[in-house]
């Protein structure tokens, strides 16, 4: 980073694909916790952040208190979301390989997400992307997985698993399997778990070539009625029920 006042740092770092604006206590512990390259992190409370890192990262406590500096001024010049912790950090953005995310040999599913538009929603898909363990997440369209808000709504869980955005999704030896109301209804055991499980926009819903392009169609099983599930509750349920 450069030797620009701190106002000027963290509003650049949000312009830079090279950066990465880390808000809040939750999304600090698990970047950190997953290797985050930490450039520069303030707090206003230092003694609530210790009390949180003993409570809930007592693995990072001595690491949390250390990176990070204290400030006097309130954080209201360095980000337009205010963490209810009092820390924020500016991170390097780690750089993905795609071919080794279609050649990880694991049995683990890269999930597709066309088009989203909500950054809070993109988040949470990538979260419950990382707790399944999943080999890697793709964004098409024009939001950004490493956007603030999307990290904020992430926790911090992008640097745990590789999260990229890609103009159009790749075809690199998975399946694709395009999850969509019409599809036939997913069941355990039915999906190869290198898959590629490819979700809609939340409005508009998968894009018709994209449809018919894949290898397969699989819906999540609802009660009649029901027209819709929000799109990380459709991420986490295809992926702790399609493999067998």
């Amino acid at each position: 980073m450069t030797t620009t006042s701190r106002t000027a740092r963290f509003r650049d770092a949000r312009r830079d694909d090279h950066f990465v604006v880390i808000e809040g206590f939750h999304a600090l512990k698990h970047a950190m916790r997953f290797g985050a390259e930490i450039l520069e992190a303030v707090t206003t409370d230092p003694v609530g952040l210790r009390e949180l890192s003993g409570a809930l990262a007592p693995d990072l406590a001595s690491r949390l208190s250390g990176v990070c500096e204290e400030i006097d001024d309130d954080l209201a010049g360095l980000t337009d979301h205010l963490p209810r912790t009092g820390v924020i950090a500016i991170a390097r953005r780690p750089e993905v390989d795609l071919a080794a995310v279609f050649t990880d040999p694991r049995r683990a599913p890269i999930i597709v997400l066309e088009d989203p538009r909500n950054l809070g929603n993109l988040g949470a898909c990538i979260r419950v992307a990382a707790a399944a363990d999943a080999a890697g997440v793709l964004v098409t369209g024009t939001s950004d997985p490493w956007h603030p808000d999307a990290i904020r709504g992430a926790a911090g869980l992008q640097f745990a698993l590789p999260v990229a955005r890609v103009a159009e999704i790749p075809r690199r030896g998975r399946p694709w399997v395009a999850v969509d109301p019409d599809g036939v209804p997913m069941r355990p055991g039915l999906l190869d778990r290198r898959a590629m499980l490819i979700f809609g926009s939340e409005r508009h819903g998968l894009d018709p070539a994209t449809r018919a392009t894949a290898d397969r169609c699989v819906a999540i099983p609802m009660r009649e009625g029901v027209s819709s599930l929000n799109l990380a509750t459709s991420v986490a349920a295809a992926l702790y029920s399609f493999g067998g």
